[in-house]
């Protein structure tokens, strides 16, 4: 008894000690942020039940943020003008310039060459990171550490990478960085119609698994359905109302009148019978879901489409832009592209953390895999599939102890893919990159009309986006198809 009280005393000093410790490295962190713990401190201390990782998540979603608002404000002729007073932008010191170039001309720290090189410095800083972060699997590991951790160092070299891209002159700069700011961009766009169409595929099958058995599951797959049909619906009115008129607008007719009968194709595919025999499965939700998708894009790009000038009533009048009509007249309405704008980045945000959630869970061949999930049972997590099963092998065991009273020692997996996610939020600061230098034409980019008259280049981009989300459905559907066909031979 006296041993244990001893041996309870002096462990209940370690302890304290631990615990004193620990406080007062927590507070060295706090104030310097470059030690190994600084992201758990401060969000624990507010929000208690947060993870590390999700606090790495979000303090990395704030850093995107907070570059991509950097790049609207030196992107806006307004600011630089009330700031600067300088239309034509900011100019680097003279000495500066003589002393790194050789000669006074230096690059401008605004307009569509200052985003070219914040989001070189970004995209570039989250390259390095995924590369590092390559094969990692426990977020134990040193490694791991990159990426929760050091905070000040990162934010540093953040400033650094971008302090050298400003360094670069635009004859090096633009012709290279350019096409790869396009080449990142269809990437990102095909990974968010690649997490669109499986978000619908895996919403379907998971939803009309229960739906099999259980009225309740049928009546919310029929609530659901109405409910994103209605969306639909509802937006294409809105669309026809605000962005046609009788007077003009050829083409946004001609789109919506199309983009709406591929909705109905695509509603009528889902539910054919050469499709249901060999796919039990699929039905009209996913199908909702997609046109809802659909009428979204057809939204952006009807929104970034330059607008039409016309004789109306004896007056040149402007029609087929974001506005409101009002007695056969439209006038201008900034709140529709600012909405679409907003969409967009929320979309941008929701396709780096669920690829990631998705390259952990099914690992490198996820955007294949993820089709091919089969749900136990349905659930209201219907976009977050549950992790799969470890293959047999050394990674799969249990670590068990030499003593076997011991419990096993569970290995630890990783929330998210770190190396995905930071790869994901490369190829989305070049896709901000060109979004607002208006994808090819990026010479005399400006805020005020990236979302307001928007450009030829944006507007057929959005609409090929649209049609490839399209046909990477019906591919969706057809090769599904072929594969249950192919299972259910003998």
């Amino acid at each position: 008894m006296v041993g244990a009280k001893a041996i309870t005393s002096s462990s209940m000093a370690q302890q304290r000690d631990g615990v004193n410790s620990v406080t007062a490295n927590s507070c060295f962190y706090q104030v310097s942020c470059c030690g190994p713990a600084p992201c758990t401190n401060c969000c624990h201390s507010r929000w208690p039940y947060l993870r590390e990782s999700t606090c790495s998540r979000l303090f990395y979603i704030l850093l995107h943020v907070g570059t991509s608002a950097v790049c609207c404000l030196l992107l806006s002729r307004t600011v630089v003008e009330k700031v600067w007073g300088k239309g034509h932008g900011i100019q680097m010191p003279s000495e500066i310039c003589a002393h790194l170039f050789g000669h006074s001309a230096c690059p401008v720290l605004s307009g569509s060459g200052a985003v070219y090189r914040i989001c070189a410095g970004t995209a570039t800083f989250h390259l390095l990171q995924a590369v590092l972060l390559v094969h990692l699997h426990s977020p134990n590991s040193p490694r791991a550490q990159l990426h929760n951790s050091f905070w000040l160092l990162k934010l540093l070299f953040l400033l650094g990478l971008c302090a050298v891209a400003f360094c670069i002159p635009d004859e090096h700069l633009f012709p290279v960085w350019h096409y790869i700011g396009i080449c990142g961009g269809f990437t990102f766009i095909l990974l968010q119609l690649v997490l669109i169409t499986a978000f619908a595929h895996s919403w379907n099958k998971n939803w009309e698994t229960g739906a099999a058995n259980d009225c309740g599951w049928f009546l919310a797959v029929l609530l659901a359905t109405l409910g994103f049909y209605s969306i639909a619906g509802v937006g294409a009115v809105l669309l026809f109302r605000h962005y046609t008129h009788p007077a003009g607008c050829l083409l946004n007719k001609m789109l919506l009148s199309l983009h709406l009968c591929i909705c109905g194709v695509l509603s009528l595919l889902s539910m054919a019978p050469c499709i249901r025999l060999k796919q039990t499965r699929s039905g009209l939700l996913q199908a909702s879901i997609i046109s809802c998708y659909i009428m979204y894009l057809t939204f952006s790009a009807l929104s970034s489409r330059p607008p039409e000038r016309v004789i109306l009533q004896g007056q040149n009048h402007t029609l087929c832009l974001p506005g409101l009509s009002s007695k056969g007249i439209q006038t201008p309405d900034n709140s529709l592209a600012v909405l679409s704008a907003g969409i967009m980045y929320a979309c941008v945000l929701f396709a780096c953390n669920e690829a990631s959630y998705l390259a952990e869970v099914f690992g490198p061949l996820w955007i294949i895999k993820i089709y091919n999930y089969e749900f136990q049972k349905p659930s209201l997590c219907f976009c977050c599939p549950q992790r799969m099963e470890p293959e047999e092998g050394p990674r799969s065991r249990a670590v068990r102890p030499i003593d076997q009273e011991s419990p096993p020692v569970q290995v630890q997996h990783l929330s998210y893919s770190y190396s995905a996610f930071h790869f994901v939020f490369f190829l989305a600061s070049l896709y901000v990159m060109v979004t607002l230098t208006n994808w090819f034409s990026y010479e005399g980019a400006e805020l005020e009309t990236t979302f307001t008259k928007g450009s030829w280049a944006t507007f057929w981009v959005k609409v090929a986006s649209c049609w490839a989300c399209v046909f990477l459905y019906l591919g969706m559907l057809l090769v599904s198809s072929l594969d249950s066909s192919k299972q259910s031979l003998p």
